[in-house]
């Protein structure tokens, strides 16, 4: 094993980048960082059913936008090409004749249905685990010449050995101990000769020369079978760091098919999300830091991420999180940023023409200027600047107690005439025409501005009154107000 920290993120290209894949990633990528080691890109593409076109290039374009670029990938090239195992797989079977060669794999001609028929009369038997029972181990030298010249397809299993004790060590977990018998003789190379994960894994760590292997905790039941074969070979392992799981905030495991959490990096880069707070969420799943502070840049990451501060409990991917992280970088956003990362959503909607004039441009930098600090995500705008684009207010129910008050016709009628009286319709003068009604009508308070708020925006909250007035317009306002007097 080489003494450089050498680690990989190796996904299948069946799909695009999960927030449980970008995190094993990202942890990989800041261990490499911490220890001045190199973090590896590889494809495990040998799932070829469920492999999907652009899987790939998916999984490399999400990675990169949140800042994680590998030193080695299929793109890339380096000294350990290919980076995809379907490139590989002569090397699978040259190793694998040589653990038949020394009698430490051999072939299983049994079928499917013999194999199904086996793990039915285990079950029916009250085994809850059932294992295959080495039918063809012992199959003499003649016996599989003449399966083979009989045409018969076959795998290559591994001969699971006798009473041996596997001992990993894990860098989170500490010591974990697994006993050999607890596993039977398993594929290593299927009948299309294609190899399977715990086999195929082993012998790309091994060839690239990676140090260590931070994975999910779902892998920790896949490491006998890994450590079987780096015996097999005489290799020496890589350190193994299994992570927490993520789980939602019911504490159950996180499934692809919970709705209620959106799971895939590229949906939240398309609602606006800053690859920023994605790359710091997600290293707080898992990982804490020494001190109370929860924002950090990936400078600042790489600086404080060990293996020692990493978890053993679950992770809860809390949402509203995520939400407040991701306003704490939009606040630090310039003007020009949070209108460049907004104005597409509003054009999408069709609320903003696709080629805008500079005065449609200006007007709609000033409505994003308004939610600025309030933003959570650039896709939110939408729905917080609704107020501005619609052609029918309508009111909650706590809304419209608000505007059944008893002087609140007094106060809009009067609202009405000190605004069509304005000659400057900007908000300063908007705010003196309010202290106006307040003066004219005795009014004021929330008895004041909240009916003038709910009656011209349909909302109780919002951006500063006066500043949200001079944008909808004097003439969509006092249309407003006459369509409420009515």
């Amino acid at each position: 094993m080489a003494n450089k920290v050498r680690v990989r993120y190796a996904p299948s290209p069946t799909g695009h980048l999960h927030i449980g894949g970008a995190r094993t990633a990202l942890f990989n990528y800041l261990y490499a960082k911490h220890y001045n080691g190199e973090f590896i890109f590889r494809i495990e593409d040998t799932d070829i059913a469920r492999n999907i076109e652009g899987g790939e290039a998916s999984q490399l374009e999400n990675l990169a936008w949140m800042g994680i670029e590998p030193v080695e990938s299929p793109v890339i090239g380096g000294q350990f090409a290919p980076y995809r195992q379907m490139e590989r797989l002569d090397t699978y079977t040259d190793h694998a004749q040589k653990l038949l060669d020394e009698g430490l794999a051999y072939k299983c001609f049994c079928s499917a249905e013999e194999l199904e028929e086996e793990r039915e009369a285990q079950r029916a038997n009250g085994v809850a685990a059932p294992m295959y029972k080495g039918t063809c181990r012992h199959l003499s030298a003649e016996e599989v010449a003449e399966k083979e010249a009989a045409g018969l397809p076959h795998t290559i299993r591994f001969k699971v050995p006798a009473d041996e004790t596997y001992v990993v060590e894990d860098l989170i977990r500490g010591d974990v101990t697994f006993e050999s018998k607890d596993v039977g003789d398993w594929v290593i190379v299927k009948a299309n000769g294609i190899p399977t994960y715990n086999y195929a894994v082993v012998l790309d760590d091994h060839l690239m020369e990676i140090s260590h292997v931070f994975r999910g905790e779902e892998h920790l039941s896949n490491t006998p079978k890994q450590m079987m074969v780096y015996r097999a070979f005489g290799w020496e392992a890589p350190r193994f760091g299994h992570m927490t799981l993520i789980v939602n905030e019911n504490h159950k495991k996180l499934s692809k098919r919970d709705e209620s959490i959106i799971q895939f990096i590229s949906q939240y880069k398309e609602l606006g999300y800053l690859p920023e707070a994605m790359v710091n969420f997600l290293a707080l799943l898992g990982w804490s830091p020494e001190g109370e502070e929860e924002i950090f840049s990936m400078d600042e990451l790489i600086e404080q991420f060990t293996e020692k501060r990493l978890t053993k409990s679950p992770s809860m991917y809390d949402t509203q999180k995520l939400k407040w992280m991701n306003n704490q970088y939009m606040k630090k956003l310039t003007h020009e940023e949070v209108v460049a990362l907004c104005l597409p959503f509003l054009q999408k909607e069709g609320l903003v023409p696709e080629n805008p004039t500079e005065e449609e441009v200006a007007w709609a930098g000033q409505l994003i200027g308004l939610y600025h600090e309030q933003m959570s995500f650039g896709a939110e705008i939408v729905e917080l600047s609704s107020q501005f684009f619609a052609n029918e207010l309508t009111y909650s129910e706590e809304e419209a107690e608000v505007v059944a008050g008893e002087q609140v016709s007094e106060v809009m009628a009067s609202f009405k005439g000190q605004l069509e009286a304005l000659e400057e319709y900007v908000a300063p003068e908007i705010k003196k025409a309010i202290k106006a009604v307040q003066k004219e009508t005795g009014h004021k308070g929330k008895n004041l501005f909240m009916p003038i708020r709910v009656a011209t925006t349909g909302e109780m909250h919002g951006p500063e009154l006066t500043d949200a007035l001079e944008l909808l317009g004097k003439e969509t306002v006092i249309a407003r107000i006459e369509k409420f007097i009515k």
